[in-house]
């Protein structure tokens, strides 16, 4: 079962039995046989000029790259329960068939291995990050969403993260509703998609937690917290599965809510209690919540001696204590949120003209014109463009809301 299940437990599909993979290592017969056949590979002599991903080298790159290495791991991964065929994770390749026969065949584990398909080296072509919108819609070709490799990243996850997307937005336009936006504060997904749009792509993306500035809101358990309001207004969940996760969010706001007004009063059987799990004794009257905060404080202790009136999920027990003992960092972590906000949404017109805006750098114009931002969160984030730019954009902004505010006035009928 997933340790952190998106939606409540009792919702949950079937866990599949895990199947176990199995690690084997190349040697010096296996790079022989690879150093004998580099200019076979189009990878190796440079015929792909492209640069690949930067966590996923070929085994001919390997083989070139760290010679002084005597062996690499390949990862023998099962791919599937009804099937006998196997991945080799870490011999991504673009040598011929008859070597990569040979080379696999220098391992002893695989010295009877036959190939089911073998491995290949692609180059392909992307769509630059001034031609989509934020809801993944080609700039220039209304009602075209574009998902995947094209949009320049690598990976599954990705990918598949781009499709729902892009494919969710499709919908919307044809239905002529308002389009799925996600911020960087709401979801990885948000990054992602942020990060195509506004920033030049040197080589295949991958999202990685280190892209994240708010990624300690952005966590694993809270999925379903953060993201059902917006795929239920999306239509990409039912209202049955939103309702299961309002039903959680309030079980989780009335718990905590309770634990404030609760308190723990020293006792023999609790202090008993406490030193038998390794913590401090309570010498004097505390809020429940306030004990939680404890470091190395469970929610054990209130289970047993404040428990709830009714018996809580364990989810919704996990939320109440994380939002509880991480709470200093996670209100500091939204404070940011809003300084960013403040920025972070701040509007730009579509059809700003950025040859009028004075005191802007040519760069920055150039960059600006081309990407075409909605916010300047945004336009501070495009290459090329510097806090002093924004600046500039900002005073512009300004200059232009006072002015059509000042218009207003004038056209406003006297009482």
């Amino acid at each position: 079962r997933p340790i952190h299940p998106v939606y409540p437990i009792a919702r949950q599909t079937a866990w599949r039995p895990q199947l176990p993979c199995d690690l084997v290592h190349t040697n010096e017969a296996t790079h022989r046989v690879i150093r004998e056949n580099l200019h076979r590979s189009p990878i190796a002599p440079g015929q792909i000029e492209a640069a690949g991903p930067r966590y996923c080298p070929s085994i001919e790159e390997k083989i070139v790259r760290f010679a002084h290495k005597t062996s690499h791991q390949f990862f023998l991964e099962p791919e599937g329960w009804a099937t006998g065929e196997v991945y080799v994770q870490g011999c991504f390749t673009g040598l011929p068939y008859d070597v990569q026969y040979e080379l696999l065949r220098t391992i002893p584990a695989l010295a009877e291995v036959e190939i089911m398909r073998p491995g290949y080296a692609i180059e392909y072509d992307y769509v630059l990050p001034h031609q989509l919108t934020p809801t993944l819609q080609a700039r220039h070709l209304h009602g075209l969403f574009l998902a995947g490799q094209i949009n320049g990243t690598s990976g599954y996850e990705e990918a598949a993260a781009q499709g729902l997307y892009a494919g969710a937005n499709a919908a919307l336009w044809v239905r002529d509703e308002p389009p799925l936006f996600l911020g960087r504060d709401q979801a990885y997904l948000g990054v992602m998609i942020d990060d195509l749009i506004t920033k030049e792509i040197t080589e295949p993306y991958r999202l990685m937690t280190s892209r994240a500035e708010y990624r300690l809101l952005l966590r694993q358990d809270n999925a379903d917290l953060r993201l059902a309001p917006v795929a239920f207004r999306a239509g990409l969940i039912s209202r049955e599965r939103y309702e299961a996760v309002e039903t959680k969010r309030r079980a989780i706001a009335e718990e905590i809510a309770r634990l404030e007004r609760t308190t723990l009063h020293p006792s023999e059987a609790l202090n008993a209690f406490l030193q038998h799990l390794g913590l401090e004794p309570l010498s004097a009257p505390v809020s429940a919540r306030q004990f939680l905060r404890r470091p190395g404080a469970t929610y054990e202790v209130i289970r047993q001696f404040a428990p709830p009136p009714h018996p809580l999920a364990q989810e919704v027990i996990e939320q109440v204590t994380l939002e509880t003992q991480y709470e200093g960092y996670i209100a500091k972590q939204q404070r940011q949120i809003e300084r960013a906000h403040r920025l972070e949404h701040r509007p730009i017109p579509d059809d700003l003209d950025y040859a009028a805006v004075v005191g802007l750098r040519n760069e920055a114009r150039e960059r600006l014109m081309k990407h075409r931002p909605r916010t300047v969160g945004q336009a501070s984030r495009i290459q090329g463009v510097n806090p002093a730019d924004i600046s500039v954009l900002l005073i512009h902004l300004e200059r232009g809301r006072r002015a059509t505010s000042e218009e207003d006035d004038e056209t406003a009928p006297l009482g």
